[in-house]
């Protein structure tokens, strides 16, 4: 989701960015009521505003209620049904089950108030409005679609469907017995099955419609919530397959033991002409057995070139994190996130035995699956082979 969206602002310390179906739902929008004016471009933008207001507010109450749970919000991507918040890891693994469904239940009731609210001032002040008119969404009556726009993200946010904030409520009953990889799968398979009915149900009622009935409009958003309901339910059971592999795999098992240290004393000059095999842009700095400090290639150049030809010491980060060869390389992951740091010491007694750097860390997750799946099938060919 991160890699296909866009940095769009900061609020309240929250990194949001908007994901690119936002723009491809506003060439849906305008495409489909192109026939109906000039200003149909104009009023489909706006349309898609209001369902990013929708989604915005409830993110930024979801994170609000996270806060005052002692729950950090990192960065939120919007998506035209839903946000997909990146919380805190280690505030995450301790969320119980009682927080997680205040949590889940914060955003859609504040777009349901927010609904209510606009909807009594609509029928107030614009009475002309027809706000139960049909259909509810539409570019050409955008006052009745703010309204139905905060009331379609509660409502579908509510249903039992992971990601959802209902399914998350359905994730947190199911975990109460503590296994939480289990428990998500199963709420991501209820939301594979949510996003299969919505766009059916759609699909059939927009088929048995014709191109002028005022229901094509509804028809088509409940088909939209469908499909980013399935992509965002896939995504996030890839996700969980992923963490509960890199649970299972130590650090012992892709750390780099063929590596070149640096030495407190030698010039940064020395120390950037310095060709190892293979290439390695981070050093740990260690005085006799004792390491004291990390540095990089970049940090060294840019010392020559801001300061001349000094010494390692003196550019050396002291501050570092470092890992032990037991660990769960997804416990280092999180590390890495939370520190902006591209390579982790590995320290066993004392002693330095390895490095973690992403420049080798996908080399070696693809070799090691390459042999687990290599294991895998010579084991289930053994299991099948003829007894003599």
């Amino acid at each position: 989701m991160r890699r296909w969206s866009i940095p769009v602002m900061e609020l309240f310390g929250i990194r949001f960015r908007l994901h690119f179906s936002f723009p491809l739902m506003f060439c849906m929008v305008w495409t489909m009521e192109a026939g109906r004016g000039q200003q149909a471009g104009v009023r489909s933008f706006l349309l898609i505003l209001l369902m990013l207001f929708a989604v915005l507010l409830h993110e930024i109450a979801f994170a609000l209620v996270a806060a005052r749970n002692g729950i950090r919000v990192r960065s939120v991507v919007l998506l035209p049904i839903a946000g997909i918040p990146l919380l805190d890891e280690q505030a995450q693994r301790g969320l119980d089950a009682a927080r997680e469904i205040r949590l889940a239940l914060a955003g859609p009731a504040v777009n349901l108030v927010a609904a209510v609210l606009l909807g009594a001032s609509v029928l107030l002040l614009y009475p002309q409005a027809n706000l139960f008119g049909i259909p509810w969404l539409t570019p050409f009556d955008l006052p009745r679609s703010l309204v139905w726009a905060k009331l379609f993200v509660a409502i579908l946010n509510l249903l039992p469907a992971y990601p959802l904030d209902g399914g998350h409520i359905l994730r947190a009953l199911l975990a109460r017995g503590g296994d939480q990889v289990t428990a998500t799968r199963r709420a991501v398979a209820v939301g594979q099955f949510f996003s299969f009915a919505l766009f059916v149900t759609g699909g059939v009622i927009f088929l048995g419609t014709n191109s002028n009935s005022r229901w094509l409009s509804n028809n088509l958003w409940i088909m939209m919530a469908g499909v980013f309901l399935f992509l965002m339910a896939q995504l996030e059971d890839r996700s969980m397959i992923l963490q509960a592999v890199l649970e299972r795999v130590r650090v012992r098992d892709v750390m780099i033991t063929d590596f070149a240290t640096l030495s407190p004393a030698d010039t940064l000059a020395e120390a950037l002409q310095r060709r190892v095999h293979p290439p390695q842009e981070e050093f740990p700095v260690v005085r006799g057995t004792d390491m004291v400090g990390v540095i990089s290639r970049q940090q060294i150049a840019a010392s020559l070139q801001e300061e001349g030809n000094g010494y390692v010491q003196s550019a050396m980060r002291r501050e570092y994190m470092v890992a032990g060869p037991q660990e769960s390389l997804a416990a280092v992951l999180r590390r890495i996130g939370r520190s902006g740091l591209a390579m982790i010491p590995v320290v066993e007694g004392g002693y330095l035995v390895g490095i973690i750097t992403f420049q080798n860390l996908m080399r070696k997750l693809t070799v090691l699956s390459l042999r687990r799946q290599a294991a895998g099938r010579t084991a289930a060919s053994g299991s099948t082979a003829p007894s003599h």
